[in-house]
């Protein structure tokens, strides 16, 4: 892994993991799929206006047809929809914590379902993980927890594993923008069809919704993705999904900072946990380097 594709990863991990004190302080003033349909319809014009720019045409791939919808679906619509409802209720720092799991449950679906073998040390890695999770629950149980807002963030995070095992090897062919561009509107239109039936729309402008929802249409919104695609691409998916590892690290250290979300003494433990357990399973992944190879490296 080149220092190019360690930039990248860090920088995505950095992105996706802010998305979610962005996303709280808009929940505060917007009602949340509305404004998530809005963001997605201009995060979807604005990646197809570059993809076009750069030369990038609608004809995709039936892989990337269907990555583009189920990701769409459930990235967008369920995955991203679900926490920012659930963001009404619960911190953005325990969102992150629980959406940072996902590739723990790409890794426990992949072995129920697909009959993936598991390593040793996936294994504990998986147990770590959510017991991790167990310990920041625990310590967060004083203080009101609301099990809604959590239930809404774990199915969130199952929606966007299911999708993520759907896609495997779909992220190849070329066109990334216009794929970033073209989910966006799947998702963008998902999303308004329940707004319009379940919102009441109201907005309290002020200088924070307006920052908050620029820099979360185009950071994480567009930038993340596009990052993501282009390193899975580079590197392949697994040696990319390690970087999720700094997501409970950079998601409550971001809250923290902006927020003041309190960090108590198990949110720390319990998040250094996860990142260890989710480092773990990536790492079991990746296939030994040959001798000859490393003698050449």
């Amino acid at each position: 892994m080149n220092i190019r594709a360690i930039l990248m990863g860090l920088a995505f991990a950095f992105m996706w993991s802010s998305a979610f004190t962005s996303a709280r302080v808009i929940v505060m003033y917007a009602p949340p799929m509305a404004s998530l349909a809005l963001r997605f319809f201009i995060s979807g014009l604005l990646g197809v206006a570059i993809a076009l720019a750069l030369g990038q045409t609608f004809r995709l791939t039936r892989a990337q047809w269907r990555a583009t919808i189920i990701f769409g679906v459930c990235q967008n619509g369920l995955y991203l929809g679900l926490n920012f409802v659930a963001m009404q209720w619960i911190e953005a720092g325990l969102a992150s914590i629980i959406a940072s799991t996902m590739p723990l449950m790409v890794a426990l679906l992949g072995w129920l379902f697909l009959r993936d073998k598991l390593r040793p040390m996936a294994l504990a890695g998986l147990l770590l993980g959510f017991a991790g999770v167990a310990i920041i629950m625990e310590g967060r149980l004083d203080g009101g927890l609301d099990w809604t807002g959590v239930a809404m963030c774990i199915v969130a995070s199952v929606a966007l594993a299911v999708a993520t095992l759907s896609v495997r090897g779909a992220s190849s062919g070329g066109n990334v923008m216009m794929i970033v561009g073209l989910q966006m509107f799947v998702g963008a239109a998902c999303l308004a069809v329940v707004s319009a039936f379940t919102e009441t729309l109201y907005v309290t402008w002020n200088w924070q919704l307006v920052v908050a929802f620029a820099y979360t249409t185009l950071v994480p919104g567009l930038l993340a993705t596009w990052v993501w695609f282009v390193l899975v691409n580079q590197i392949g998916a697994v040696k990319a999904a390690t970087f999720h590892f700094l997501n409970p690290f950079f998601g409550v250290a971001v809250a923290a900072a902006l927020l003041h979300e309190k960090l108590g003494g198990w949110d720390v433990i319990g998040v250094a946990i996860v990142a260890v357990g989710i480092l773990a399973v990536q790492l079991s992944k990746q296939k030994p380097i040959p001798l000859d190879d490393q003698s050449r490296a």
